[in-house]
């Protein structure tokens, strides 16, 4: 870790935070990266949806969206991967350039808008994958594309073609970079695609977990009537949250003004508020997963205290490196003990008892 911060990070942060991040999926590729020797605590393992996690820590979507390097993140002690977003069709995203460090807020601005190349190529990959998985956890975030006519069509296409592979699947209707995207998060649009992609789940020969992720920058009424729909179609899980359009006043780095979705440790409490909300409405019969700004294992700890089963993270490595894994669970399986608990089923949702 002191590697990455004394060397690594000044390098990498000379180059364009797009390509920085390519460099970081090739060196991942070719093997260059800190295998995770130190062994995870015990008291993290849980269970959710039929599957076991060694740590409640996870990759959150959008570092590999084409599910190049779903196994190799799981070798830096991450206790599971979520790739994509996919769309059917290839496309290349918005115009560059589109990714953005705010490195006196540890933050980040994105307007990629679903660059990735498309099913057939993350197909191959997550088959590749699927071959050789053991009891690794890889999750599947699907989306439209930007041209798309029929939007629903678009994400049963998704449903259709990775449940037979995915541990599970997710719904992205929360990023801000397609055009018309979060219209989608509305009561009446939510219920008829997620109850098109449970239908289609249905025709499938696999039946994995399906979740939605939505986007933080709703009212309450909005929430509640995610949280309402999800129980209503009993789909599998809610992930809080995706990234914000909004700029709160604490921002210092020079690129806060550009526009997009922004991440990191700026959106901590404005997601984790949400989160607790989430679990509030939905008296905790709905899983969910938290994301936004974690990058030590205090924040980790907040997240799953406000009703979150597993935890995200993506922007935190850009900062603090890929020992982000080891170094998050260490921290909160520590804060745990401190506090008295031996498992995680102690602490899910303890805000609220």
């Amino acid at each position: 870790m002191k590697f990455y911060a004394s060397v690594l990070a000044p390098l990498l942060f000379c180059l364009d935070a797009e390509r920085a991040h390519q460099l970081a999926i090739l060196a991942l590729k070719s093997g260059i990266y800190p295998r995770a020797l130190k062994k995870l605590d015990p008291i993290l393992e849980s269970e959710l949806w039929g599957m076991k996690f060694p740590t409640p820590i996870g990759v959150a979507a959008g570092f590999d969206k084409n599910a190049e390097v779903c196994g190799t993140l799981l070798d830096l002690g991450f206790g599971f991967s979520e790739t994509g977003t996919v769309t059917p069709n290839a496309q290349v995203g918005n115009d560059k350039p589109r990714m953005f460090r705010l490195t006196k807020d540890r933050g980040i601005i994105n307007r990629l808008g679903f660059n990735n190349k498309g099913h057939e190529y993350f197909l191959r990959n997550v088959r590749r994958w699927h071959k050789k998985q053991g009891p690794d956890v890889i999750g599947v975030n699907i989306g439209k594309n930007k041209d798309t006519e029929d939007e629903i069509s678009d994400f049963v296409a998704g449903v259709k073609a990775f449940s037979d592979y995915a541990s599970y699947l997710v719904i992205n209707v929360s990023s801000p970079n397609t055009p018309g995207l979060r219209d989608l998060q509305s009561r009446d649009n939510l219920t008829r695609l997620l109850e098109a992609a449970l239908l289609a789940r249905a025709e499938c020969q696999t039946k994995p977990p399906l979740l939605v992720k939505m986007a933080p920058d709703l009212s309450e009424p909005e929430a509640k009537d995610i949280a309402e729909v999800a129980i209503k179609t009993k789909i599998d899980g809610i992930i809080v949250s995706n990234t914000t359009t909004q700029r709160p006043a604490s921002l210092k780095s020079k690129n806060s003004f550009q526009p997009g979705g922004l991440s990191g440790e700026p959106v901590f409490e404005m997601s984790t508020q949400l989160l607790r909300q989430m679990y509030h409405t939905t008296n905790g019969k709905v899983p969910l997963i938290g994301v936004g700004g974690v990058s030590d294992g205090l924040q980790a700890y907040q997240k799953i205290k406000a009703g979150a089963s597993l935890v995200q993270l993506y922007s935190g490595m850009i900062f603090v490196g890929p020992a982000i894994a080891i170094k998050v669970a260490a921290e909160l399986a520590r804060l745990m003990k401190k506090d008295g608990f031996s498992s995680m089923s102690d602490i899910i949702g303890l805000d609220h008892r």
